[in-house]
């Protein structure tokens, strides 16, 4: 018999979910497996998910990446979380801030605590519990202290990146090019398929040169070159319940210093970002073409910009979706290849991460094992579901009923489990996370609050907690919030001590 072992990896398509899938295999699996991508200059990335979430960072160290130098060569700022503006009601504001509220007592989370406490009129707003929303909108930062007791909130700063994507993808380029990873430059003509089985054997370059592989990630973005186009895998449609389809994106000039958080601000059929970076700020507006016209998101977004503009708005065009199998014979699709769930929580980055960590832990052989396949489908499905109902949580959970858009999203019908979940929430603020869920449970409960789901009880064994003992415990944790936030350095400042960027222009 042969070797089982596959050693010949075909990635079609560059940007950061090719170049995030070169880098791992390169690390992961060593000089022993063949690692080739193609890739076209001519072929733009969309490029918009320039925000990311904590996990970033692991894979970060996966790849043995120093952060400093890492922020420094992708122009990268730090963010604390997400600030959502007039999303629940016009003139609403919460963020929805990484790490942790308060510390939980006896098993219970600190939330339950709290909602009593809400409820006596003795605790301010969820988020001044939080380190993380209490430093954003003061402009602070820092790394997680060393010099500090364990348990003080300073030693365990949650915490996530802005970046330029396409300065990314040409970082992770250069790691995995010293590491054997073969580039070849080049538009795919042609997908051959094997006669026996219909598994991709080669691809046809333009300039004809054929390249066979045993195992091809799709990283071709929406066109899904390979998943779609070769194999007509079929895709699952969100659109009923995630009704945006369009954005505009642009950059502008960077106007004071940079915030410690991404901005999502809700407008009238949709919501603009606004991710600030070292050189500049990146600003999009995602909305449904069926409430708002091209040319009117384009002018919304230019008029809401805090500097000047640099560019025409690049317009984009997607349906919220997921494939129907993410792995299907030889082929896995990673990032827009596999589905598309819009920006709002910065998601899309993690989830090219989760699709290679899923692959590298369901790693195949040549025969490629239809359980190991179905297990790589039902762990993606469920991902993709889950964040799918995180985030029509924000569109649905909302009192706004001043535009047809808000009209359609607050009354819309939603997945069983995500109503579920908001009832057991407002019944009394329990949640429970399911295994493998990306978002944890301190994530739901900001949204949840922060777009006005109250619960109207809470867990019985919170009376177990004198009165004046919770005064004490809610009054405490905000001071002590509040003492750390202080000692804290501006998030500028942070950036010009440890890791300002090289002046692009020099």
């Amino acid at each position: 018999m042969g070797d089982p072992q596959i050693k010949n990896i075909v990635i079609v398509g560059g940007g950061t979910a090719g170049w995030m899938a070169a880098a791992a295999f390169a690390k992961v699996l060593g000089p022993a497996y063949a690692i080739r991508l193609i890739e076209s200059d001519e072929i733009g990335i969309v490029g918009v998910g320039e925000a990311t979430v904590p996990h970033l960072k692991l894979f970060n160290n996966l790849l043995e990446i120093d952060e400093i130098e890492f922020v420094k060569q992708v122009q990268g700022t730090f963010k604390l979380g997400i600030q959502f503006n007039d999303w629940g009601r016009i003139g609403d504001s919460y963020i929805h801030g990484f790490g942790t509220i308060g510390h939980d007592v006896s098993l219970l989370p600190f939330h339950q605590f709290w909602i009593k406490a809400r409820q006596q009129g003795i605790a301010d707003d969820i988020g001044a519990y939080s380190l993380n929303t209490v430093a954003a909108p003061l402009g602070k930062f820092m790394a997680s202290a060393t010099d500090v007791p364990a348990s003080s909130p300073l030693a365990n700063i949650a915490y996530a990146y802005h970046f330029d994507a396409g300065l990314y993808a040409k970082y992770l380029r250069g790691y995995a090019e010293k590491r054997g990873v073969r580039r070849t430059e080049g538009k795919i003509a042609q997908t051959t398929l094997r006669a026996h089985d219909g598994f991709v054997e080669a691809v046809i370059l333009e300039n004809g040169e054929r390249i066979e592989g045993e195992l091809f990630i799709d990283c071709s973005g929406f066109r899904g070159l390979l998943i779609e186009q070769a194999l007509h895998t079929g895709y699952h449609d969100f659109t009923h319940w995630l009704p945006c389809d369009r954005a505009m994106a642009v950059p502008c000039e960077r106007v004071g210093p940079p915030t410690p958080y991404t901005r999502s601000t809700a407008r009238d059929a949709g919501w603009q970002w606004r991710i600030p970076l070292q050189h500049r700020t990146g600003n999009g507006y995602v909305y449904s073409s069926a409430h708002l016209s091209d040319d009117e998101a384009a002018a919304m977004l230019l008029a809401n910009l805090d500097g000047r503009a640099l560019g025409d708005p690049r317009a984009l065009r997607f349906t919220t979706g997921m494939r129907k199998k993410f792995w299907h014979r030889n082929v896995v699709a990673l990032g827009l290849a596999s589905g598309f769930l819009e920006p709002l929580e910065s998601t899309s980055i993690y989830m090219i991460q989760s699709g290679i960590a899923r692959l590298l832990n369901l790693f195949p052989q040549r025969d490629f094992s239809e359980v190991v396949i179905e297990r790589y489908n039902a762990q993606a499905v469920f991902e993709y579901e889950r964040i799918r109902d995180f985030l029509i949580l924000h569109y649905h959970a909302t009192a706004r009923d001043d535009t047809p858009f808000w009209n359609q999203c607050r009354t819309m019908s939603i997945p069983d489990r995500l109503r579920d979940t908001i009832e057991l929430f407002r019944d009394s603020g329990r949640f429970f996370r399911d295994a493998e869920e990306m978002f944890a449970t301190v994530s739901w409960v900001q949204v949840m609050i922060g777009q006005g789901i109250l619960p109207r009880g809470y867990h019985p064994l919170v009376d177990q907690m004198p009165e004046q003992d919770l005064r004490r415990f809610i009054t405490g944790v905000a001071k002590v919030i509040a003492s750390c936030v202080d000692s804290m350095p501006m998030h500028q400042v942070f950036i010009d001590r440890y890791c300002a960027a090289p002046d692009m222009a020099a």
